[in-house]
């Protein structure tokens, strides 16, 4: 099939979806790859001469939404995939439907997050000029296996030209510099007062050389098995980065990136990972600091995740932890345990996951729910299909009965919450933030 008539059949079925008011961000997609067998369809478009990849297990969608408002502000017409929908099937809808009938893209960068599995199916080897990897950590056991698997799905995607942009305080994303001979950027962070000398996560993602195969040394962790490490037996190491975070400081929402102020969107450790990345990614494709800085500090952009609302007076934050992945819990956790005065918390799911059905919940026993039986916590309501597991998983954990609420009618939701103390933290994933979102707007007939 031309690619023009592939273009046309796109932008067709996507005015369908809209009509019946749907988002049609992944469905016309679907009917070219899948139905109709375009498989080739995304290497036949002319691509701009800026085309920026970002892949990782989290953080991907942040990096990616900063990158785009710093490009925008510097006067970049940028395309990317604003609604977070990053496998195969939403980056060819997103493509072709910003292509002319002759398949010419039509603005000056594409930037897309992408699935870490999807990568080297939405791009072949010479497509992106650059690639930002945020890290590789246990995540959606299920569908990925074990993070070597996914990390042979990454490298098999890059091609010679692409330029790597590399989270080296993770020892598996690093990995990259010592095996390609690709033009490699670097990032991380220096010790702060979110670091420690020992791993505290139940099961770490990583431990172990990658090249050796011994065990590695730590002089402190960040998060996980993320931090600054080095092999003993061989020259394997997180070393010097090129674009270092030094004194972050929540209170001021402010980090140093070599010698820079920068402003922080989130007083949260993986926002200064987010920063710093888009920070690095937006320098190397040639913005000056000044305009990053402008962007960054001045034309705000403020974080799409963790909203902040008040409900009947005290304040509500929404922390969305990604299902599947320990370490997304792990930093919602410690941002909640680690807040002043009194909290309630808000814990759950409906889905284990909107890709498949499996319902595999092996992942709960990997989060550190210990950190939960904290006395400035006052309740825990568990919601969703799942709460009877959750909360098996809690008990476990050490949480008593009486500070667990299961929550049997998720439309009584509000109603609990409002016979609980403190300011209210929820800790769930991107659907049933929704949700909750939701119950808010109909109790008070306002937009949220």
């Amino acid at each position: 099939m031309k690619v023009g008539n592939s273009i046309r059949i796109n932008k067709l079925v996507t005015k369908v979806c809209k009509m019946f008011g749907k988002n049609g961000s992944v469905y016309p997609g679907y009917i070219l790859y899948d139905v109709l067998k375009q498989k080739d369809v995304l290497n036949k478009i002319n691509y701009p001469k800026i085309v920026i990849a970002v892949t990782g297990s989290s953080g991907k969608g942040s990096t990616t939404d900063l990158i785009n408002h710093i490009l925008t502000d510097a006067g970049y017409d940028v395309c990317y995939n604003k609604s977070g929908s990053n496998g195969v099937l939403a980056a060819t809808t997103l493509i072709l439907n910003n292509c002319d009938k002759n398949g010419n893209f039509l603005h000056d960068v594409l930037l897309l997050e992408c699935d870490e599995r999807h990568l080297k199916l939405i791009f072949d080897k010479k497509k992106p000029t650059h690639l930002i990897i945020t890290n590789m950590t246990r995540d959606q056991p299920s569908r990925n296996g074990h993070p070597d698997l996914v990390f042979k799905d990454v490298v098999d995607s890059i091609g010679e030209e692409t330029t790597l942009i590399l989270n080296s305080d993770d020892p598996l994303v690093n990995r990259l510099k010592y095996i390609k001979k690709n033009k490699v950027i670097t990032y991380g962070l220096d010790k702060s007062h979110d670091s420690y000398e020992r791993i505290t996560n139940i099961y770490p993602d990583y431990a172990y050389c990658p090249l050796c195969h011994n065990k590695l040394v730590y002089k402190y962790y960040n998060y996980g098995h993320i931090g600054n490490y080095e092999c003993p037996e061989c020259d394997f190491k997180r070393g010097k980065v090129d674009y270092e975070v030094k004194n972050i400081n929540y209170d001021k929402k402010e980090i140093d990136i070599n010698r820079n102020k920068i402003y922080l969107n989130k007083n949260v450790l993986y926002a200064v990972y987010y920063t710093v990345a888009a920070y690095a990614a937006c320098k190397e494709i040639g913005i000056s600091e000044e305009v990053i800085k402008r962007a960054i500090n001045r034309d705000k952009q403020e974080s799409k995740r963790g909203k902040e609302l008040l409900l009947d007076g005290r304040k509500l934050t929404m922390l969305e932890s990604k299902n599947e992945n320990n370490l997304s819990y792990y930093q919602s956790i410690k941002y909640i345990t680690s807040q002043k005065g009194t909290k309630t918390v808000i814990l759950g799911f409906d889905n284990v996951s909107r890709r498949y059905k499996y319902n595999d919940l092996s992942w709960l026993w990997d989060v550190n729910f210990e950190m939960l039986d904290d006395s400035n916590i006052d309740k825990i309501l568990v919601i969703g299909r799942f709460r009877y597991d959750v909360a098996t998983r809690l008990e476990l954990a050490g949480i008593k009965d009486d500070k667990m609420i299961l929550v049997d009618d998720f439309n009584n939701l509000l109603n609990i919450v409002k016979n609980t103390k403190g300011e209210i933290y929820t800790m769930v994933c991107f659907d049933m933030t929704g949700n909750i979102l939701n119950l808010i707007k109909e109790e008070s007939n306002e937009e949220v």
